[in-house]
């Protein structure tokens, strides 16, 4: 275990079992169906590659890298890079390694509905419910967690960490300074 790790919250073994699952029932979902499978940069890559391993619905790989900041009365979305594929008519995977308060995917969604998909669905490998300010639900999840912070998987804190192969809960400590 890392040494900024206070604990582990979820092995490597039980994720991946957990995606596994998840796989079937989004295989079942999606046969002959072929969905794009949008993976939100950065901290969804161990989640979704893993995830698109286990899928034989035919999946279309596609990424987006999305910037959230705060304005004087409401979040602004700004898509740093967008997608490649034309989503038109075509069944949508949105690939996310946490949701929490779900106000930046919800933003996701409501421009990715502009571009007129046949349907939108959410995957996410944790969510936190508690810490939800809109009610947002995701439509597929590995694990709920409670309000803690987690890091490894994909997750960071000030970009290191993503390379744990587990999610562990980071010594408070570590982040309460900055």
């Amino acid at each position: 275990m890392h040494k900024d790790i206070k604990r582990i919250l979820i092995d490597n073994k039980t994720i991946k079992q957990a995606i596994r699952k998840l796989a079937i029932k989004i295989n079942n979902d999606y046969e002959d169906k072929a969905p794009i499978l949008i993976g939100v940069l950065k901290g969804c890559l161990p989640f979704y590659n893993e995830l698109f391993l286990q899928l034989t619905c035919d999946p279309i790989m596609d990424f987006m890298i999305v910037s959230s900041y705060s304005g004087v009365n409401s979040q602004n979305i700004k898509i740093v890079a967008d997608l490649r594929q034309n989503i038109a008519n075509r069944h949508v995977i949105i690939v996310e390694d946490i949701v929490d308060t779900g106000k930046t995917l919800a933003k996701v969604i409501e421009i990715l509905k502009l571009r007129k998909p046949a349907s939108i669905k959410v995957t996410c490998l944790l969510d936190k419910p508690n810490c939800r300010i809109n009610a947002f639900q995701p439509d597929y999840i590995c694990f709920k967690i409670k309000h803690v912070f987690a890091v490894g998987y994909g997750l960071d804190y000030n970009e290191k960490y993503r390379n744990l192969p587990y999610v562990g809960e980071l010594k408070q400590q570590l982040y309460a300074r900055s």
